[in-house]
């Protein structure tokens, strides 16, 4: 899995490239800690370039989604499709992710 982070005015978008499983899904959180850290507040999570989720990478989604939730700051998931979006809807969870469908209104809903 590769993280690459790019910004739009205040928010940050994190492109994740490759499968969330086990052996990275640590990634995503530990990068996420650093930014809030940072003092950022917005943050769009694009999952347009993955293919495969297991739960160890529901799980990073999972608390990455309730920390931000906890500290009142804005998160966006986008791009969901494939098996990523059948595993989180088979997990019952479409519901407690924020889940926006492109980048664009993502983006639209941060700045809103």
């Amino acid at each position: 899995m590769e993280l690459k982070i790019r910004k739009n005015e205040a928010i940050y978008i994190i492109d994740v490239l490759g499968e969330m499983d086990l052996y990275n899904s640590y990634k995503l959180k530990e990068l996420l800690m650093k930014m809030i850290e940072k003092k950022i507040e917005q943050f769009v999570i694009n999952l347009e370039d993955v293919e495969y989720i297991d739960s160890s990478g529901i799980g990073a989604l999972i608390y990455i989604t309730s920390t931000i939730k906890k500290m009142n700051l804005k998160l966006g998931i986008t791009n969901v499709h494939g098996s990523v979006k059948k595993v989180i809807e088979l997990t019952k969870l479409s519901g407690f992710f924020p889940i926006v469908p492109t980048l664009e209104e993502a983006v639209k809903v941060m700045e809103s």
